[in-house]
């Protein structure tokens, strides 16, 4: 691992525990050149996914990205930041269970939202608005509407 403070290459782990996470292992390092500690987080990724954009352009995926979005979406919400983090993990591990390395943006847009309407429908209606591109209070209306239930008719 290089020393992200003189970019000597060869650094030194001290210290190896399972993250918080659990789903993680978090190592401390020593760079012997410069003295420097850092930490490091290492995770297990089953293959290299590639995201195929509706444009057709294609591009790695990148976990750090999904992240931020759904942290976006679950912002302010009384959601444990452990729980986020499973539910981050659960969905980069069905991601790579899907058999394929190249995966539609549309398909994970639809795993994250499926995701989320079952842990917070606040979060969910906020990362809808972004994935389907709400452009007026007309289109929450129209989506919030599907979410609530149907009256029946017996009634």
């Amino acid at each position: 691992m290089r020393c992200p403070f003189c970019g000597h290459i060869d650094t030194q782990v001290k210290d190896s525990r399972p993250a918080e996470d659990h789903v993680s292992i978090r190592r401390r390092r020593f760079c012997p050149a410069c003295g420097g500690r850092f930490t490091t987080y290492e995770r297990v990724q089953l293959r290299d996914l590639v995201v195929v954009k509706t444009s057709g352009r294609r591009e790695d995926f990148d976990r750090s990205k999904l992240e931020r979005s759904i942290r976006i979406a679950m912002q302010k919400r009384p959601i444990e930041p452990e729980r986020i983090d499973q539910l981050i993990s659960g969905i980069v591990r069905r991601l790579e269970s899907l058999g394929d390395t190249d995966i539609a943006s549309h398909i994970i847009g639809e795993i994250v939202m499926e995701t989320l309407a079952r842990i917070d429908t606040v979060a969910y209606v906020r990362f809808a608005s972004v994935y389907k591109n709400f452009q007026a209070a007309d289109d929450f209306d129209r989506f919030v509407a599907e979410l609530r239930p149907k009256p029946r008719d017996d009634e």
